[in-house]
């Protein structure tokens, strides 16, 4: 797409259905996806805020809410409702990170919890687990909105407050042993829905420079409290912020701050985060600093096959094509090869529901190889069980059966694929 052309949904179908006329209900399928999103989760509250549920639960995770209208970006320039609802989103996230920094999702009533845990609950939270790529992505959207669109009007005095104290909250969990206040522990759970040693997870070596995280974007808990992709996240709009803070707010100082931090978190990536005695480098999913790996990917947002998508580095980099080799294999334990379906899962998903379409579109946005992606979108239009719509987990040898008939996480990240296939993308 042309840099400043205007560019509708009804625009993006029909590049689809010229694009692909050998797939009849793709365009279809598009459209569905897209409209879903924008009519039954976001919802207006009476103030004129926004709230987006994820689909079928009704609660906002601060991740799934960015990266669920990060595809509408591409369509905010030409539809002033989208952007509006773009910079509300942002505001409403701001506010809920000032609300609780440690929170990851947020319900709209003031009433419901999904558990009553043993944390620092709050009338508004659905759920206290920490996961710190849910302090990452709302700032990244508010960057792309503004680097693709050139609205600023996101970045006001409450999304300044909020950056302060994500930068606060990150000093701390550099060390989480020592000066965290978290703790998280749950009652009658699956283990990966708590934390160990009284909720303060498992030991980590502190003053690394990385940044502990308690829980995986999967919701489950770090076996390491050092979750490397989202580390590398926390790096991109670390510096992020130092260009808003320089080219927008005149900050100097927090610009700094924000381009130290970024250096520091880098710095310790590259030091510990890399499998030793290899000749090729590869990238744990994570570690805990005193020498021990968690070799592995997950579906969820951000993963080690993300990272160009996320902007950590490019698709051919040298050490991300070695770790997205290693990951899309079966060295990676929750990669999964099926009579049906090939590709990432995650521990989260119960039973055979093993492959996750988010992690197939996302094998497809940070392909270079063609044949690659085709085969990628064959097994996604066979993955919907005629539902027209993306699913959480699949049944690798019977697509048929699926967990999660409403996710729309998914569904805007297939969008998002398929936008890429026709060359339109959102600017990193």
């Amino acid at each position: 797409m042309e840099k400043g052309k205007n560019f509708s949904l009804q625009d993006a179908a029909e590049l689809i259905r010229r694009s692909f006329p050998e797939y009849s209900r793709l365009a279809d399928m598009f459209t569905n996806c897209m409209r879903d999103t924008l009519e039954k989760t976001i919802r207006i509250r009476p103030d004129g805020s926004v709230f987006v549920i994820t689909g079928d639960i009704p609660a906002m995770w601060l991740r799934d809410s960015a990266c669920q209208l990060r595809p509408f970006i591409l369509f905010a320039r030409s539809d002033p409702k989208i952007l509006e609802i773009l910079v509300k989103l942002v505001d409403r996230q701001m506010e809920c990170i000032l609300y609780d920094p440690y929170a990851n999702a947020f319900n709209d009533d003031g009433r419901s919890f999904f558990c009553m845990d043993r944390t620092d609950m709050k009338p508004y939270l659905w759920e206290r687990k920490y996961e710190l790529d849910s302090l990452c992505f709302p700032v990244q959207l508010s960057y792309l909105i503004w680097k693709n669109t050139g609205c600023s009007r996101q970045f006001n005095q409450r999304w300044l407050d909020a950056v302060r104290l994500i930068l606060k909250l990150f000093r701390t969990e550099q060390d989480h042993e020592n000066n965290s206040p978290y703790t998280f522990e749950r009652e009658n759970c699956v283990y990966t829905d708590t934390l160990s040693r009284g909720g303060k997870g498992a030991l980590v070596k502190g003053n690394t420079g990385l940044i502990w995280s308690a829980f995986r974007p999967s919701d489950d808990a770090c076996a390491y409290g050092y979750l490397i992709p989202s580390n590398m996240l926390a790096c991109v709009i670390l510096r992020n912020i130092a260009r808003i803070a320089e080219e927008l707010y005149r900050d100097g100082g927090l610009a700094k701050e924000a381009g130290a931090l970024a250096d520091e978190v880098d710095a310790a990536i590259r030091k510990y985060a890399c499998l030793p005695g290899l000749e090729e480098k590869i990238f744990a999913y994570e570690v805990d600093g005193f020498g021990q790996y968690n070799v592995m990917d997950d579906a969820g947002l951000p993963s080690l096959i993300s990272l160009p998508y996320i902007g950590w580095c490019e698709k051919t980099d040298p050490a991300y094509l070695s770790t997205r080799k290693w990951m899309l294999s079966d060295r990676n334990p929750y990669y999964y090869s099926g009579k049906v379906l090939k590709g990432i899962g995650s521990p989260h998903t119960p039973g055979c529901y093993v492959v996750w379409p988010m992690a197939l579109c996302m094998q497809g946005l940070t392909a270079q190889d063609p044949s690659e992606k085709k085969e990628i979108l064959d097994m996604l239009l066979g993955s919907d069980a005629g539902t027209g719509m993306m699913h959480e987990g699949i049944d690798m040898d019977n697509p048929e059966r699926y967990t999660r008939p409403w996710f729309s996480w998914a569904n805007s990240l297939f969008c998002e694929f398929l936008l890429d296939l026709c060359g339109v993308r959102v600017e990193l």
